[in-house]
């Protein structure tokens, strides 16, 4: 019976189980004995089945009239359209899922970042870039737009760019080299000359976390200038 039908004998076994296909009983030498309206049945579930039906609905379907068959499979293919567009639908959103960002991230955010790449900033900066947005716009949604406004402005700031390569590729720096001392005074240079005109959002900690976690020659570029922004203010006369 399975080889005529083209299936497996664990099949036929399967079919009997769930009510699909009558078992018949031994005779009188052990053998089953299937009759030809049985292999006739056994060709059609495989048939339906191959082609997506449910075995729920096998059943019900084996031996209907022809308008009942045709609505049952109209029924049919009606649901299988609707899970391959759902399965289109998911295909498209995993496509746009390679990079992780549009699962969480506005277009404008994921556009930034793309921007990031396309200046040669590395994945691992990249990556807490992408992180940091996640936590701002969950803690801070209201410093979203000028986040984003801000970051597009800093592109057309040559300087400012040049500071921000050069502080990715400090990442795997020594602490103490002197590319990172003459990077402070850079970035010190530029903030003195840019002060009161960050809009910075109202709790920058998460990025700060993730930064100083990454590497030892960011956790000195921050401490040191936070350290001499200290200094800046202590000197300045009281108003």
């Amino acid at each position: 019976m399975a080889a005529i039908a083209g299936v497996t004998v664990r099949t036929v076994r399967h079919y009997h189980q769930v009510g699909l296909l009558p078992e018949p009983a031994r005779d009188g030498s052990g053998y089953r004995r299937y009759s030809a309206q049985a292999a006739v049945d056994l060709v059609r579930i495989r048939t339906l089945a191959d082609t997506g039906v449910p075995l729920s609905r096998i059943g019900a379907l084996l031996h209907a009239q022809p308008v009942e068959f045709a609505a049952a499979i109209s029924d049919i293919d009606a649901a299988l359209r609707a899970r391959i567009d759902q399965l289109t639908e998911h295909r498209r959103r995993i496509a746009e899922l390679a990079g992780g960002e549009e699962l969480v991230l506005p277009p404008e955010m994921v556009a930034i970042l793309n921007r990031l790449r396309d200046l040669g900033v590395s994945e691992r900066t990249i990556r807490l870039e992408r992180d940091w947005s996640i936590l701002l716009r969950a803690s801070d949604p209201e410093a979203l737009p000028q986040w984003i406004h801000d970051r597009n402005v800093g592109f057309e700031d040559p300087e400012k760019m040049r500071l921000y390569l050069a502080c990715d590729r400090a990442v795997d720096y020594d602490p103490h080299d002197s590319r990172v001392d003459r990077l402070i005074d850079d970035l010190e240079t530029w903030e003195i000359e840019h002060e009161g005109n960050s809009s910075r959002p109202k709790n920058p900690t998460p990025i700060f976390t993730l930064i100083l976690s990454e590497s030892p020659a960011w956790r000195r570029i921050l401490e040191t200038l936070a350290h001499r922004a200290q200094r800046r203010r202590k000197a300045l006369p009281d108003s």
